[in-house]
């Protein structure tokens, strides 16, 4: 099959945002613009339904507190039984 190539101007932050996204996916643009395109030929229409679904910052700073936990960067407190989370959440309140 014969390729061709194809230029796009798009911001430069954008684009590094963009390549982090599809790094963490395991993908190059090529890759994403390819799948995008067989898509749309495929289906006739545009391929995918924007949303924000993606986690906010927030959310992603306790998956990271959650794995510094778990890998044992940083410590948490933890509990033998839930009737002892339960007496020590009674306890604050």
């Amino acid at each position: 099959m014969a390729t061709t190539n194809i230029t796009i101007r798009i911001d430069a932050e954008l684009k590094k945002q963009a390549e982090e996204v599809l790094d963490e996916l395991g993908m190059n643009f090529t890759t994403a613009y390819t799948v995008f395109t067989k898509q749309l030929v495929r289906d006739g229409r545009f391929p995918f339904v924007p949303d924000s679904k993606r986690p906010k910052k927030n959310t992603l700073a306790a998956m990271k507190e959650a794995d510094d936990i778990i890998s044992g960067k940083e410590m948490a407190k933890s509990y033998k039984n839930a009737a002892e989370l339960f007496g020590d959440i009674d306890g604050e309140v």
